[in-house]
C-alpha cells in the first residue's frame, strides 16, 4: 500500500486528517477524513465516455450513515440500512451544490460520489466534513474537477464565532451556517439563525471562508504527493463555431427585442421564444445538414445572453419590473373550513396552498438514525406536483428538491414557534405548490406563517421569505442584484440566494452560486436589498392576518399540560394503568404522562372543552395535596370492624374510625354505613411517619348536650 496522509489544524487546535491509498483503491479516487472519532469514507468514480445524447453532467452524490458507525442496529423488519433518510438527502444536497459548479461545462460523463459515515463521534458533526471528503476524493482522482473546495460549519455561540463546533455547543448557537467554498469564492450557504442582523451573517461567511482556504491548500498538497495533478482528457461535445456565430447574427436581435417586450405570462413568453427558433428551422431547406440539437443548444445561449444583457444594459427584467420590485401579492386565510389552519399565498405566478394540523404527543415524528434518536413535534412537508408548471409528472413521493425546499422552510419557521413547554401540540405543515414561477420555497414560508396564525399558534413573529438573484459580467464588472426572481431568472442568473426572517432579523438562508468572483460588497448589497423586500412582503401578509387568532378553530383538538411531582406519576397512572384508562373512558380525552427533568407532565388532549375540563378535574383531584382541616365529600370504599375507609379525594383513602362516625358510642359497624355511600368528612390528621390520613365525621355534626368537647 502507498498510504498518504495529510493533517491540518483548526484555529482551536483540533486536528483533521485526510488519508488515501488504504481503502477502496479500485475507485478513481478515495479518501478517509477523520476528526476526533468521526470518520468518513468518500469515493468517486467517473465513466470515461459520456452516454449518447447527454448534454449535461449526470452527477450523483450520496451520503449515508452506517448504523454500525455508532454501535447501533437499524430498526424495521429488515434490520439493515435502506433508502437514504431525509437527513442523509439534505447532506447529499449540500455537497452536490458546492461541487457541481466546479466541473467543466463540457464534461458529461456519469460521475458518482459516495460518502459513508464509518465511525461516529457524537461531538463531531459529520455534515461539516462531507464536502471536504468529497472534494479530497476528486482531488486524488484524474476526473476533471476545477477544485478543490471544502465545507465548514460556522456558528455564533455566546457572542463568539466557532468553526465546526461540537453538537453540545451548537445547542447554544444563535447563528449556524454550513458554508461551501473554493479558495477564491463562496459557492454554497445553508443555515438558520435567531433573528440576527445581516451583518452577522456576512461576518460568519468571511470567517468560514478563511478556514476553508486552509483546507483547500491541504488538498492541493495531498494531490501533489499522490501525483494526481494531471486530469484525464475527454471530448464529450461536438461544436460548430460557424453555426453558432451565424445563429447569433440571425436570432440575437429577435430574442433581445422579445425579452424587452416584457410579456408577463410565463407560458406566453416561453412560447414566443420557441417561435423564434421554430421560424428559423422552418426556413431551412429540406435537404439541410444542420445539426438541430446544436441549434437548440446555441439558441438557449442566445436567449440567455439576450435576457442577461437586457438587465445589465437597461435595468429591465423579463416581466418589466425594476431590479428591487416585488411581484403582486395576494393572500387569504381560513380557506379550508375543516383544517385547523389554512392559507393561500400567491406572489406573481407562484402559489402555495398550505395547511397547519395540530396533533397530540402520539403524533410526534420518531427520529431514528445512526447519529440521532428522539422525537420531533414540528414537521413541514413541501409538495411540488407536475401541474404547478403545466407538466405531466407521476406522483412518486418527494424528491431531493422537495426535501431540500421543505427543510429550508422548516428552518425558517422553527425559530418562531412557541417553546416546547408552552406548546403541547405536534404541528404538521403541508405546502402544496399549485403554481410555480420562482421562489416556491419562499412562498411556502409565507403561507405556512399565515396558516400557523390562522390555527391560533402563538408564534413569536411572522416570517416572510424572498429569493434574490444576480446577473454579472466579469469582463466589465457590471452587475445587477434582482429581488424576487422568476424561474427564468433563476436559470439564466448567477446566484440563487433565499433569505427568510422576521421584521427583527434573519431566521434562515440558502445560497447557491453558479459563477466565480462574488465580492462581499455584492453579497452585502443582496442582503440589504433582501431585507427591504422581506419587510414589504411582511406588510402584505399583515394586511391578511396581523397576529395569531386568540383561540383555536372548533375542529382543532384542545390541549393542556399539567406539571406534577415525580412521585405523583404513579397515582395518575394507577395500578396497571387503571386510573388513566378510567379518566380517558369517562371524559373521552386522551391523557399522556411522561417524566422529564425530575418531574411529571400530564398532557390532556380533547376534541371539545367539556371533555378537556372533565379530564383536567380528575387529574387535579388526584395530584392535589390534602390539607388538614379541610372538609371533603367522600365515598365509602370498604367497611372494617373498627371503622370504614373513605375515598375523600381521587386515589386517596383515609380511615374513618368507628369512634369518629357519630357522637354516640357505636359497638359495631353493622348497619352504620354501606359501601358506596357518600359521606362528608373532615381531614383531622396526617400521620407524619406513615402518611396515613385520619378522618372524622362527627366533628361536622352538632354535639349533643352534655358531651365533653
Amino acid at each position: 500500500m502507498n498510504v498518504v496522509t495529510k493533517t491540518f489544524e483548526l484555529a482551536d487546535g483540533r486536528k483533521i486528517t485526510i488519508e488515501t491509498g488504504k481503502l477502496a483503491k479500485q475507485a478513481d479516487g478515495s479518501v478517509v477524513v477523520r476528526m476526533g472519532d468521526t470518520m468518513l469514507l468518500a469515493t468517486v468514480v467517473g465513466q470515461q465516455e459520456a452516454r449518447e445524447g447527454i448534454d449535461f453532467l449526470p452527477l450523483s452524490v450520496d451520503y449515508q450513515e452506517k448504523f454500525a458507525a455508532a454501535g447501533k442496529i437499524p430498526g424495521g423488519f429488515l434490520r439493515r440500512e435502506g433508502k437514504l433518510s431525509d437527513h442523509e438527502v439534505l447532506i447529499s444536497r449540500l455537497v452536490d451544490r458546492a461541487i457541481r459548479p466546479l466541473f467543466p461545462d463540457d464534461y458529461h460523463a456519469d460521475t458518482q460520489i459516495n460518502i459513508f459515515l464509518i465511525s461516529a463521534d457524537q461531538n463531531v458533526p459529520p455534515d461539516a466534513l462531507a464536502g471536504l471528503a468529497a472534494s479530497a476524493a476528486l482531488s486524488v482522482s484524474d476526473i476533471p474537477f476545477q477544485g478543490p473546495i471544502s465545507e465548514v460549519k460556522v456558528a455564533k455561540i455566546e457572542g463568539q464565532y466557532v468553526i465546526n463546533p461540537t453538537n453540545s455547543a451548537l445547542e447554544k448557537a444563535t447563528l449556524s451556517l454550513l458554508v461551501g467554498a473554493s479558495e477564491d469564492n463562496i459557492l454554497m450557504v445553508e443555515g438558520e439563525a435567531d433573528e440576527v442582523d445581516e451583518s452577522e451573517v456576512l461576518e460568519a461567511l468571511k470567517l468560514a471562508h478563511e478556514a476553508i482556504k486552509i483546507q483547500c491548500q491541504a488538498q492541493r498538497e495531498l494531490a501533489e504527493e499522490v501525483g494526481k495533478t494531471q486530469k484525464r482528457e475527454y471530448s464529450h461535445e461536438v461544436n460548430d463555431p460557424e453555426l453558432r456565430a451565424k445563429l447569433y447574427e440571425l436570432l440575437y436581435e429577435k430574442a433581445y427585442t422579445l425579452a424587452k417586450s416584457t410579456i408577463l405570462d410565463k407560458n406566453q413568453r416561453s412560447e414566443a421564444f420557441k417561435a423564434i427558433k421554430k421560424e428559423y428551422i422552418e426556413s431551412l431547406p429540406e435537404d439541410h445538414l444542420i445539426d438541430l440539437a446544436l441549434v437548440s443548444k446555441y439558441y438557449y445561449e442566445i436567449q440567455r445572453d439576450a435576457a442577461r444583457n437586457l438587465v445589465l444594459e437597461n435595468r429591465i427584467r423579463l416581466d418589466g419590473r425594476k431590479l428591487d420590485e416585488i411581484r403582486t401579492i395576494w393572500s387569504e386565510v381560513d380557506y379550508l373550513p375543516s383544517a385547523h389552519g389554512s392559507a393561500i399565498f400567491t406572489r406573481g405566478e407562484t402559489q402555495s396552498l398550505t395547511t397547519a394540523t395540530l396533533g397530540t404527543k402520539l403524533d410526534e415524528q420518531i427520529i431514528d438514525s445512526a447519529m440521532q434518536a428522539g422525537y420531533s413535534k414540528f414537521m413541514l412537508h413541501y409538495n411540488f406536483p407536475g401541474f404547478s408548471t403545466g407538466e405531466v409528472k407521476p406522483n412518486r413521493g418527494p424528491g431531493r428538491r422537495e426535501v431540500g425546499h421543505g427543510n429550508l422552510a422548516f428552518r425558517a419557521l422553527k425559530k418562531v414557534l412557541p417553546p416546547v413547554d408552552e406548546n403541547p401540540y405536534t404541528i404538521r405543515i403541508v405546502s402544496d405548490i399549485l403554481e410555480s414561477n420562482g421562489s416556491s420555497s419562499m412562498a411556502t414560508v409565507c403561507a405556512a406563517t399565515l396558516a400557523l396564525m390562522d390555527a391560533g399558534i402563538k408564534i413569536k413573529a411572522p416570517v416572510s421569505g424572498i429569493a434574490m438573484g444576480l446577473i454579472s459580467d466579469p469582463k466589465t464588472g457590471n452587475y445587477a442584484v434582482l429581488s424576487d426572481i422568476l424561474g427564468d431568472e433563476d436559470h439564466l442568473g448567477d446566484m440563487d440566494f433565499k433569505i427568510t426572517g422576521t421584521a427583527k432579523g434573519i431566521t434562515a438562508c440558502q445560497m447557491d452560486m453558479k459563477v466565480e468572483g462574488l465580492s462581499y460588497q455584492v453579497l452585502d448589497e443582496a442582503l440589504q436589498q433582501a431585507k427591504k423586500g422581506r419587510l414589504h412582503i411582511l406588510q402584505k401578509m399583515n394586511e391578511t392576518i396581523a397576529e395569531p387568532r386568540p383561540d383555536l378553530k372548533p375542529s382543532a383538538p384542545r390541549s393542556v399540560t399539567v406539571k406534577i411531582e415525580r412521585d405523583q406519576i404513579g397515582a395518575v397512572i394507577g395500578p396497571g394503568g387503571k386510573v388513566v384508562q378510567d379518566i380517558q373512558k369517562e371524559s373521552g380525552a386522551t391523557v399522556i404522562i411522561e417524566e422529564k427533568d425530575n418531574a411529571g407532565f400530564v398532557s390532556i388532549f380533547a376534541v371539545n372543552k367539556e371533555s378537556l375540563e372533565k379530564a383536567l378535574r380528575r387529574v387535579k383531584g388526584i395530584v392535589a395535596i390534602p390539607t388538614v382541616g379541610d372538609v371533603y365529600d367522600g365515598k365509602v370504599k370498604s367497611i372494617m370492624p373498627f371503622g370504614a375507609f373513605v375515598e375523600f379525594m381521587p386515589g386517596k383513602d383515609g380511615l374513618l374510625h368507628i369512634s369518629e362516625i357519630k357522637w354516640e358510642r357505636l359497638e359495631t359497624m353493622e348497619g352504620v354505613l354501606e359501601v358506596g355511600e357518600e359521606v362528608k368528612v373532615k381531614l383531622v390528621e396526617v400521620d407524619k411517619k406513615t402518611g396515613k390520613y385520619r378522618l372524622s365525621r362527627k366533628v361536622l355534626l352538632s354535639k349533643p348536650e352534655g358531651k365533653p368537647a
